[in-house]
């Protein structure tokens, strides 16, 4: 589908919201930490700035890049990706029944295992790469369809707009994690999306010092302004600090995602067919499973890769410890290259396979991380 943003994503995430009514004419906006704003002259408060829990400028410059990035019409920016999700499903009236994927990021799983009965919630979990088994999974009450593609940590990849369509047709709404794929490589509203979430934590923040999460919304509609009523009164708001971070970053994004893309692309094929590894699972490749659907909604394959080690827990463990440039950490989208055993990070009701390694690549050289790929693997 045609990109209907009205400037590439490159001076969007270099321009979009940088606007500021600071008097220095500063180009980079200042960090506006004040928890409070002053009311007018006269007594009554007249501004856009009340409380800083409410309304924060170097807050709504962060949800304006984010929304132009993806093509919506409205952001709310959390403290965290979960926050973000979790103010989704809390928006979903009483009742509901919520459609999952199969391969899910355990932590959005884990809510509505812990909470889902608390917010009077019913959930599912449907392989949506089966579109007649995704439609049988339909009630009267499905209200939800949460996606992630490429999915956490399978890499697996769920065709956007004949899941929007078919939720659609059953009075859902969809909303599409797209941490993994970034608004460089796939724009989920353009493919029929109601809410993209992102955990800006992630590629978005790029130097693993930053923690946040945001709900896009293609339209300024009633089910946003539920999400924005959560984020400001339940206050899981990300501070000014951080939201200018992540603005900084942010402008560099689209070159470093690049990167990403080009070194994982070359990684997976170096991984693909080696003694050591039994399967790789990376959209860019030919016989990945889903590659065709990959073509069709992706600009570029993403920074994460996972694979499954010919061997037992044991081995795959002494693989992960053997590495010295790919460093052993929890989470990804980083600059540095990490990479973990994913089933260890992940709850009890996991079904991540137990020789599973999942791969963050990094923007280090080439040559440097295949060098350091042969020795943890040999």
């Amino acid at each position: 589908m045609k990109n209907k943003k009205a400037k590439q994503l490159e001076t969007i995430a270099i321009h979009s919201g940088s606007e500021h009514r600071s008097g220095a004419r500063s180009i980079v906006p200042p960090v506006e930490i004040s928890t409070n704003f002053e009311h007018s002259e006269l007594g009554y408060q007249d501004g856009d700035f009340i409380y800083t829990r409410y309304e924060n400028p170097n807050r709504l410059q962060l949800e304006q890049v984010l929304k132009e990035m993806e093509g919506g019409e409205a952001c709310a920016a959390f403290a965290s990706g979960v926050a973000a999700i979790n103010a989704v499903f809390q928006s979903i009236e009483k009742e509901s029944h919520i459609l999952l994927p199969l391969d899910l990021y355990h932590g959005s799983r884990a809510l509505l295992e812990n909470y889902g009965d608390r917010w009077s919630l019913e959930f599912d979990s449907v392989d949506m790469r089966d579109l007649d088994a995704l439609k049988k999974a339909f009630r009267s009450n499905t209200k939800l369809v949460l996606l992630e593609t490429p999915s956490n940590p399978l890499l697996q990849i769920i065709d956007i707009a004949e899941v929007a369509k078919i939720a659609h047709q059953n009075n859902a709404v969809v909303c599409a994690d797209n941490t993994f794929a970034t608004p460089l490589n796939t724009n989920p509203i353009e493919f029929g999306a109601d809410l993209v979430m992102h955990s800006t934590s992630k590629y978005l923040g790029g130097h693993s010092d930053i923690l946040g999460g945001a709900i896009i919304s293609a339209k300024e509609d009633q089910l946003f302004e539920s999400i924005r009523a959560i984020q400001r009164k339940q206050g899981a708001v990300p501070s000014p600090r951080d939201c200018w971070l992540l603005c900084r970053s942010i402008r560099s994004f689209p070159h470093r995602m690049r990167g990403h893309n080009e070194n994982a692309m070359k990684v997976a094929e170096f991984l693909n067919g080696h003694p050591k590894v039994e399967k790789v699972f990376y959209p860019g490749l030919a016989d990945h499973k889903d590659h065709e659907i990959a073509k069709k909604q992706m600009r570029g394959f993403g920074g994460m890769i996972s694979i499954l080690i010919n061997g037992d827990y044991n081995d795959t463990m002494k693989v992960v410890a053997g590495s010295k440039v790919i460093r052993r950490a929890t989470s990804l989208g980083g600059i540095e290259s990490t990479w973990e055993h994913r089933r260890s990070s992940e709850s009890d009701t996991s079904t991540t396979p137990d020789n599973l390694i999942r791969f963050s690549v990094g923007l280090e050289h080439l040559d440097d991380l295949v060098e350091d790929l042969k020795i943890a693997l040999g």
